[in-house]
């Protein structure tokens, strides 16, 4: 089951096998009220009638003022304090009383009425009430009885020679008969009621318990799920989809169009609903506080028949860089073993080289001649660096070393630039911005000194001439946590070299290993670290200007290191 499934019940479902939940009579609990008002207002009306007659005729017996009032006292009692309960048999004490003092007070005010009114028409309040909350015997006993009851008052006034017999007969068989047919009618419609309410409050239960399963299965969904109507906002994010297009967890679902970094989500949805077809294509968000993020995304479109106002696109966001890290992985531990052993097969070879070429100069005299042996020896100098990259990219860590040391990033930062800027102080000039206040980082001096010099090398490569075109700053977050940048004015990089930016043995240019960015990643992760790019703007001269920006999110401090240590 997906969370996209139809909701309940399926097409194979019968209700009549089904296992159903529990169901409250919620149905016939409003009927019971209904009928316990409705005899409250026959007997309020009784009792008004009867008192009327009684002040202005003065035929009317005190004993049936009594009864009638009675009669609402027992109606007022049982709608007030009684509790819903539908009955299972007949002869159930709660119910024989309130059925039973209908019969009987009707019953009574029929046979002892001083006028011309007839009260046999009330008898169907029992009988619907029977037929309604009860079971079907229960229904056809009542009816049955209330015919008998009718013929015998018909042979008592007979009898007494109060009526004609033969019509009065014929009368009360009839009425007994339209009371039976009223008895079996409602107790159909009550018991088909019944089982509509049992059928929708097993598919509440059902639609409760898909929603769930759905909940459930977008919160620990890893890729993203976000769902976008017609007019484009968002109904429902889950939260990988948050963490991707860098939403608040708690926060409002904004349209589409809020932000310019998700134009290339909101073009697709578009296509979505004006092609009615799923769409699929891979996405650059671009951000200026989260840099460029890749994103693989699929739509799929929901449409309720005939209202075409309530579509709903589905689009999942599958995170790119997740099987970037895998593919990284598995080039790497293919190529991991050969690679050291390459390298190590090389190392021999080339310090002969190196070492035969030392004493061939020493032999020259001609400038050409040693032109050519400066020339081996510069080259024999890169393959030995190039030799020694890919033996630490193979190396692991040290092991038994459970944390990093601690260093002051402040004050290493600044002699890192210091010795990088000496060897030519006239092309490497940096500019230092730094504030994290004394607050150490959990990193080794060592590690960080390479990943510097792999940054600032990197900068210096693409930078201008200009004052300032290097810059590297130190920052602190609101949570303290500290982070370094390496910014330069060069040119934008393009996408296709963006993409590939950390992966080994990758470089635009054709003297590059293009292993000295995959290592600084290497390394930041060993202690813990993040390091990323993007294109990010910073003052120089008092203009804004644009460049490549690399930085390095250093593991969160721990809580006693969080305070900056007194001066």
């Amino acid at each position: 089951m997906t969370a996209l499934d139809d909701a309940w019940p399926p097409s194979d479902f019968d209700p009549r096998t089904a296992v159903l939940p529990p169901v409250g009579d919620l149905a016939m609990t409003r009927a019971w009220y209904g009928f316990m008002t409705a005899r409250v207002t026959i007997a309020l009306a009784l009792l008004l009638l009867q008192a009327t007659q009684y002040a202005l005729t003065g035929t009317v017996p005190a004993w049936v003022l009594a009864m009638c009032a009675l009669y609402l006292a027992s109606a007022l009692a049982t709608r007030l304090l009684a509790r819903p309960r539908l009955p299972r048999h007949a002869l159930e004490p709660t119910w024989l009383l309130t059925v039973g003092m209908d019969v009987l007070v009707i019953a009574l005010l029929q046979l002892f009425q001083s006028g011309t009114i007839s009260y046999t028409p009330l008898l169907g309040v029992p009988v619907l009430l029977t037929a309604v909350l009860g079971t079907r015997p229960m229904a056809i006993g009542m009816a049955l009885a209330i015919t008998l009851l009718l013929l015998l008052e018909t042979w008592w006034a007979s009898a007494h020679g109060m009526a004609e017999s033969t019509g009065r007969s014929l009368q009360a068989g009839l009425a007994g008969l339209g009371y039976l047919l009223v008895a079996f009618l409602a107790n159909q419609l009550a018991a088909r009621l019944m089982r509509e309410e049992q059928l929708a409050l097993a598919g509440l239960h059902a639609a409760r318990l898909q929603a769930q399963v759905n909940q459930l299965v977008m919160e620990t969904q890893t890729d993203g799920v976000v769902v976008v109507d017609t007019h484009t906002r968002m109904r429902t994010a889950n939260p990988a989809a948050r963490a991707l297009l860098g939403l608040d967890p708690a926060g409002l679902r904004p349209a589409l169009d809020a932000q310019p970094s998700w134009a290339p989500l909101l073009e697709l949805a578009r296509a979505t609903f004006e092609q009615a077809t799923p769409q699929a294509a891979d996405l650059t968000l671009r951000s200026t506080s989260r840099g460029a993020r890749r994103l693989r995304v699929h739509t799929r479109m929901t449409e309720a028949p005939g209202r075409a106002h309530e579509r709903l696109c589905v689009m999942f966001l599958h995170d790119l860089r997740e099987a970037e890290a895998r593919t990284r992985t598995e080039k790497m531990a293919a190529m991991g073993r050969m690679s050291a052993a390459v390298a190590h097969e090389i190392r021999n070879p080339l310090a002969a080289i190196v070492q035969a070429n030392a004493l061939l100069d020493e032999e020259l005299q001609a400038p050409g001649q040693r032109q050519l042996t400066q020339m081996i020896q510069h080259n024999a100098q890169r393959l030995s660096k190039i030799v020694d990259e890919v033996l630490d990219v193979a190396r692991v860590p040290e092991a038994g070393r459970t944390a990093p040391p601690s260093l002051l990033l402040d004050a290493s930062v600044q002699d890192i630039c210091a010795d990088w800027a000496q060897r030519a102080p006239q092309r490497r000039r940096v500019q230092l911005d730094l504030a994290t206040q004394g607050l150490p980082v959990d990193f080794d001096s060592e590690h960080l000194r390479r990943v510097l010099v792999n940054l600032l090398d990197n900068a210096l490569r693409y930078a201008s001439e200009r004052p300032a075109a290097i810059q590297v700053t130190t920052r602190l977050s609101a949570d303290r946590q500290s982070s370094l940048q390496v910014w330069s004015d060069g040119a934008p990089l393009e996408e296709s070299v963006e993409r590939h930016l950390f992966e080994p043995f990758f470089s635009s240019e054709s003297r590059s290993s293009g292993l000295g960015l995959y290592i600084c990643r290497e390394l930041c992760e060993r202690h813990r670290a993040s390091i990323g790019y993007q294109r990010s703007a910073r003052q120089r001269g008092g203009a804004s200007v644009q460049g490549n920006e690399f930085s390095v999110q250093f593991r969160p401090p721990k809580p006693a290191e969080r305070t900056p240590p007194a001066h």
